[in-house]
């Protein structure tokens, strides 16, 4: 039987869970570190999934621009990869991305395949002045970037 998957509003009480689990990807260098600070402050942007009231993914958005948000911090524990709850997740963000009326969606991602199977195509990051401006310019990464760049336009 096929374990049930909510989606939902992060709230304060998920904050712990949230930081343990981007701290899982933040130390094998696929996710950038968020302090439990840092995730209070931003708590109102992420979307938790949960199997019976266990969260076990979770993901947020960041405006970047007048129409564009980019998908951050998206993340399935271990153990429950491959069960369709990142595309869940995915669903969920689109949906607070049409309700704010921003029709681009972005992420920076080393899972390509994932993102095209959610209707993303691949782009080059010149297309993203935005995000280059707002966060590249900070990354220790910012000369040698090896994540791919996504983009799912919507119909709103």
């Amino acid at each position: 039987m096929q374990a049930v998957v909510t989606c939902r509003a992060a709230v304060p009480e998920d904050v712990e869970s949230l930081y343990q689990l981007i701290s899982g990807y933040a130390e094998r260098g696929i996710m950038l570190p968020r302090s439990r600070e840092a995730l209070h402050r931003q708590l109102q942007h992420f979307v938790v999934a949960e199997i019976n009231n266990e969260l076990v993914g979770c993901g947020s958005l960041c405006q970047l621009g007048k129409e564009l948000v980019e998908i951050r911090s998206l993340g399935i524990s271990d153990g429950h990869k491959g069960q369709g709850i990142g595309s869940h997740l995915v669903d969920k963000l689109m949906e607070h991305a049409a309700a704010r009326g921003l029709r681009k969606v972005m992420a920076l991602t080393y899972e390509v395949s994932f993102f095209v199977k959610n209707g993303f195509e691949v782009v080059d990051t010149s297309v993203f002045p935005e995000k280059v401006w707002a966060d590249c310019r900070h990354c220790p990464k910012q000369d040698r970037c090896d994540e791919i760049a996504v983009l799912k336009v919507l119909d709103i």
